[in-house]
């Protein structure tokens, strides 16, 4: 009996030691705690929008995060910021573990980037009668183009304008950008297609180029020199490519001008 008792004892002493295990096996480098402050981008409709029915995030980066839960056995909250450098600054500064952003090289160094897991396309609108019809004639002397300040579209064009000339905005608001594009104080303006899409539903005098100027890349990050954190966030990102995960999910979003990024 004396024997039994030490072999049942023994044999929960080795349940207990399998589940704690296991249950810390499921905690990622992400977070030292249970818990994942992701910080994302609230004014972009790739990453997320309103639920008009719940009021709560939902699209691509609600849907990854419900993922990260599920599979690392942690708790992950989402803080919405305004702009990328609200995303960066959170978790440069500590306020979020990871953070949703767009990759560019302007933004490297107090952050770390996975590989892209999502291309979201931009392109320009223009007033209805704009002698611009695609992409190709974009960049030319004389053109002005209007991008929100520091946005993804914005540093590309920074980097590639070789005769147009970039106007960054602080203020780009719907009925702002119609008028300034009415007004002549810009010729084209910029951003993602979906945001543009919406737009032109309600805007009147405008339209929108039916091709794209490049796809900016959507990558996770993490604070800058945590390698470990940096794995572990392109292995969850190796994880929903191949499940599928992620092409559900943008299809679920309903999100116009978005694809998964091609695996690295």
């Amino acid at each position: 009996m004396i024997q039994d008792s030490r072999i049942r004892g023994i044999a929960t002493a080795f349940f207990v030691l399998v589940v704690t295990t296991t249950s810390m096996a499921q905690r990622t480098p992400l977070s030292k705690t249970d818990t994942v402050r992701a910080a994302y981008l609230a004014s972009n409709p790739a990453q997320a929008m309103t639920d008009p029915a719940t009021g709560q995030p939902r699209g691509v980066v609600p849907d990854l995060v419900r993922e990260l839960e599920r599979t690392r056995g942690v708790t992950v909250t989402l803080i919405g910021r305004p702009n990328p450098q609200g995303v960066i600054d959170a978790v440069r500064n500590g306020e979020a573990e990871i953070g949703f952003v767009a990759y560019n090289p302007e933004r490297a160094g107090p952050v770390e980037f996975t590989k892209p897991y999502l291309l979201v396309s931009q392109t320009f609108m223009v007033k209805s009668d704009s002698p611009i019809t695609s992409i190709a004639d974009i960049d030319r002397q004389g053109r002005k183009l209007g991008a929100t300040r520091a946005d993804s579209i914005a540093l590309y064009l920074r980097r590639t304008l070789k005769a147009g000339q970039l106007i960054e905005l602080d203020d780009t608001s719907q009925n702002t950008i119609e008028r300034m594009l009415h007004d002549g104080v810009i010729d084209a303006y910029g951003s993602n297609r979906q945001r543009l899409t919406d737009w032109t539903k309600t805007a009147k005098g405008v339209r929108l180029l039916s091709d794209d100027l490049y796809g900016v890349e959507q990558a996770i990050i993490v604070p800058g020199g945590r390698r470990d954190a940096l794995d572990a966030a392109n292995q969850f990102i190796d994880e929903v490519r191949r499940s599928g995960l992620l092409e559900a999910a943008i299809t679920r979003s309903g999100v116009v001008g978005i694809a998964a990024a091609p695996a690295r």
